[in-house]
């Protein structure tokens, strides 16, 4: 029989190391803590996981922020057109001949409430546009999901204003940039971060 082969049963038994001090005396100041055979838990300053946390606005999300200002801008424009149609309403009726016919008057009183219907639509998504744009520094993950739903809706806004010299294709445009970057990873980890 030979007593050096480790897979011997029957062999000399393994060195153990020398016992420690025991349960209730100080340690050794070099000694190190042992742990039981797991990994030790990450310190507390670090966010479980590992994950990013951005502390400036990152660029896209930035973007996305000045696009949906754009948005804004262009839809004050838009209710400023609707305005002055508005304000013009009743001279260009009495120009084109129909305030004698009662039937006319009806259809043209109808298309004013088109034309008050839009320009109201156009106010609210400026207001809209604005409040996002306002909340887009210390709003939590509803406002990014808010400037996806405004920029979707402004993509139908942008149809119906097709016809006001191109503007309406620009806020398509823009509203799908808006979407895009609203909906990046870089977006939603500044609107997830942690605010202490």
């Amino acid at each position: 029989m030979s007593f050096g082969d480790p897979n011997n049963p029957y062999g000399q038994p393994p060195q153990q190391p020398p016992p420690g001090p025991g349960y209730g005396y100080p340690q050794q100041p070099g000694a190190p803590q042992q742990g039981y055979g797991y990994p030790t838990a990450p310190p507390v300053s670090q966010p479980y996981g590992g994950g990013y946390v951005p502390t400036q606005m990152p660029g896209l999300t930035r973007a996305a922020q000045i696009l949906l200002a754009v948005i804004a801008v262009a839809h004050v424009i838009i209710a400023g057109v609707y305005g002055k149609a508005l304000s013009e309403w009743d001279q260009t009726m009495f120009e084109a001949g129909i305030t004698g016919d009662a039937e006319a008057e009806r259809y043209a009183d109808l298309g004013k409430g088109v034309v008050v219907f839009f320009l109201g639509l156009a106010a609210v998504f400026a207001i809209l546009g604005v409040v996002l744009l306002l909340q887009y520094a210390k709003g939590g993950n509803g406002v990014r999901v808010c400037s996806i739903v405004y920029a979707s809706f402004a993509i139908v806004s942008g149809i119906f204003s097709l016809a006001l010299y191109g503007l309406g294709l620009l806020i398509m445009i823009i509203s799908i940039l808006v979407i895009v970057f609203a909906a990046k990873r870089t977006s939603a980890e500044w609107f997830r971060r942690p605010r202490y």
